[in-house]
């Protein structure tokens, strides 16, 4: 069964009991200060990609104290957007986000741009990243759809425990049609409901008890029925190239000067899943070969 875009409850009633809740519970994070600006929400959006709160916290508050404006982190190596970047795991997004940087220096003056079009058309911003940097920085109305949101309206909205595996068109338009007309709304309704998915909807043992909405939510109204789609993916770790590749990067972001390949070699015994990783590495810019067998992260 797939999201639909027919719900039973007027969107309008599910506005003012979440946002009241998301008034009240919500978490006092960073990034939603009023002083994080535009470019600590976009350095929030891209490290909160596949990652805990409770891990970013710590490297976010490192960023921004050491890159404060996206001219500063421009300027700096982007091996070195890399070893800030630390265990946050998925290093690609380190380069993405300096790509990003070294764009707004270049094409807006230094500022985060606050058009969504333009937010889209900077390199390795996707449409989510977009609209919640729109939403969330200069509180446009936008479809903010993560992880938590599309599971909240999976089950608020379509009477179904989990949406599919990846978003849909039919989940885009119910999205659109639950959101609050004004502006200020609309992007407090985007934060809230994604807080609700964080805290209360979550994938495993949600709170209903909690939920400011559980009296209209379709899929506790239907009995919470049982999954029916596709399975769920799940995450491994442990023996997989990303473990490999996390390694490998440990060594090269814990040194200031190249590296032989013999250290990188200690660190995985298995040389044909060792030199796959090292190779995809290089093939995604996060290291820089050199001459005489050596490594380091990118100076350019």
């Amino acid at each position: 069964m797939t999201a639909t875009t027919s719900t039973h409850t007027p969107p309008a009633s599910l506005h003012d009991p979440v946002i009241g809740w998301f008034e009240q519970h919500a978490r006092d994070l960073p990034w939603r200060r009023p002083e994080a600006g535009a470019w600590g929400v976009m350095v929030s959006e891209f490290m909160l990609q596949q990652t805990p709160v409770n891990r970013v916290l710590p490297v976010y508050e490192q960023w921004l104290a050491r890159w404060p404006r996206p001219a500063d982190l421009a300027a700096d190596a982007p091996g070195e957007a890399v070893r800030a970047w630390g265990r946050l795991g998925y290093p690609r997004r380190a380069l993405r986000l300096h790509g990003a940087a070294q764009a707004i220096a270049e094409r807006h003056g230094g500022d985060v741009p606050s058009e969504h079009a333009q937010l889209l058309a900077l390199p390795g911003i996707g449409e989510y990243t977009a609209a919640a940097v729109a939403s969330f920085a200069y509180g446009q109305r936008h479809a903010v759809l993560d992880t938590n949101v599309r599971r909240v309206f999976a089950r608020a909205a379509s009477g179904i425990q989990y949406p599919p595996n990846a978003t849909t068109a039919a989940e885009r338009k119910l999205a659109r049609a639950l959101l609050p007309e004004e502006d200020e709304r609309a992007a407090h309704w985007a934060a809230a409901t994604m807080e609700l998915g964080a805290l209360v909807c979550t994938a495993k043992n949600e709170d209903c008890a909690r939920c400011p909405i559980s009296g209209q939510c379709a899929w506790r109204l239907a009995g919470k029925p049982a999954h029916q789609g596709p399975a769920r993916r799940g995450q491994t770790y442990a023996g997989t190239d990303r473990q490999v590749r996390g390694r490998l990067l440990s060594v090269l972001r814990d040194s200031v000067v190249p590296v032989p390949q013999s250290a990188l070699d200690a660190v995985w015994e298995e040389p044909v899943q060792r030199a796959r990783a090292l190779d995809g590495l290089v093939a995604d810019g996060l290291v820089e070969p050199l001459a005489g067998g050596r490594y380091r992260l990118p100076l350019t």
